[in-house]
């Protein structure tokens, strides 16, 4: 039997005796050791310039990948995304030699309408009509303040919504556009905009709100997601934010949360990463040393966690700072905020145009009785054949 990936980037049919395998990235682990555990040279890691050995180091815990082997059990492909739109790709050249480089991870969008009428909770209800957790979550992330257990029976809920779709499955997190929600007969409403939730009158909603984790003299590289670099012909990103401090200055936890790793990862050098609320993550990158933390341990927001070091593939003291929703690296702006802000000018204009497209949408598919979508179902991703 062979089990053949539905996967475009692999050309199956140009091998005689294929296979492929899906793995999960293990808690801790790192592409130098991959590389080493397969039997791969680890020169291709340490050929990578200071800005990708640090990309390498984004893989993280659970997220799964694929490696393609032929009939003797040799590894020609590997793919492991380190974000929804970025991913490692390793594969053999035309001189049967190993090569590393980072391609974009193709896939779908589509934007769905979920229209209810509650029959026993909010989450249940989405999940059982969706078959997806992943849009349950968001809905409660998009109503982050509202006590869902004052909804009754009959009241109603409509989720206007963007989700990826790679293999046939859902792919990283879902985007709610729009959506509102009935509680009481009680209208409640929130629209997306420029990576925040807003009222109707453009006045940002609390949401969930993390603090700096470390007092800094400048931000020494911004937050890109991957973007092809027209010089280097190739894709860069950086996925967090960096913030030049000196060497010893103490690091905080951005917010409450559990400490699920203490230790080095590859070009990040000594990390912490903790986990939050809502399916929120922190990472915290290059330190000089920890404080007195563990794994399992509870923290608070602004809890002494680390101190701001070099460690790594790192040219000066600074805080790589990684901000993670449901495994998906989120721009740390657009949840670390001060205080709430209000929309005006020419941004207000666009918020209002953004939400009346919106409203259009939504009011088309239900004034047609447009049927829900359909329900996700899991699948395995090869088939078999004979």
């Amino acid at each position: 039997m062979r089990k053949i990936l539905l996967l475009f980037v692999f050309v199956i049919q140009s091998f005689a005796a294929l296979s492929v395998e899906e793995l999960t990235w293990d808690n801790g682990d790192t592409l130098l050791k991959f590389l080493q555990r397969n039997s791969i040279p680890i020169s291709l890691y340490y050929g990578l310039d200071k800005e990708d050995q640090e990309l390498a180091s984004d893989i993280l815990y659970k997220t799964r990948y694929q490696i393609l082997k032929d009939d003797n059990n040799n590894i020609e492909q590997v793919l492991i995304p380190i974000s929804d739109d970025l991913q490692i790709h390793i594969y053999k050249n035309e001189n049967n030699q190993y090569v590393l480089t980072f391609t974009p991870i193709i896939y779908q969008i589509d934007n769905r309408i979920l229209h209810l009428t509650i029959k026993n909770s909010a989450y249940q209800d989405v999940y059982e009509e969706s078959g997806s957790s992943t849009l349950a979550r968001a809905m409660v992330r998009a109503f982050k303040g509202i006590n869902f257990r004052n909804i009754q029976k009959g009241d109603e809920i409509t989720l206007y919504y963007e989700q990826k779709r790679r293999m046939g499955k859902l792919w990283g997190d879902i985007t709610i556009k729009m959506a509102t929600v009935e509680i009481n007969k009680n209208i409640q409403e929130v629209f997306f905009y420029n990576d925040t939730f807003y009222d109707r009158k453009g006045r940002e909603l609390d949401n969930f709100l993390l603090t700096k984790p470390v007092n800094y003299i400048r931000i020494s590289s911004p937050f890109s997601t991957a973007r092809y670099h027209p010089i280097l012909k190739r894709y860069r990103a950086h996925l967090g934010i960096d913030y030049a401090a000196p060497t010893g200055t103490p690091v905080k936890s951005a917010g409450k949360g559990t400490i699920i790793f203490v230790g080095t990862k590859g070009g990040y050098g000594n990390v912490v990463q903790v986990k939050h609320e809502g399916g929120y993550t922190t990472l915290y990158a290059h330190l000089s040393r920890f404080a007195k933390i563990k794994t399992g341990q509870r923290v608070n927001q602004g809890q002494i966690i680390a101190y701001v070091g070099s460690t790594g593939m790192s040219t000066g003291p600074h805080l790589h700072f990684g901000v993670y929703l449901n495994n998906k690296a989120i721009n740390p702006a657009s949840v670390v905020k001060i205080a709430k802000s209000e929309l005006k000018g020419k941004q207000k204009e666009e918020f209002e145009n953004t939400i009346a497209q919106y409203e259009r949408t939504v009011k088309a598919a239900l004034k047609n009785h447009e049927p829900n979508p359909p329900k996700e179902e899991d699948f395995e991703n090869y088939i078999e054949l004979n």
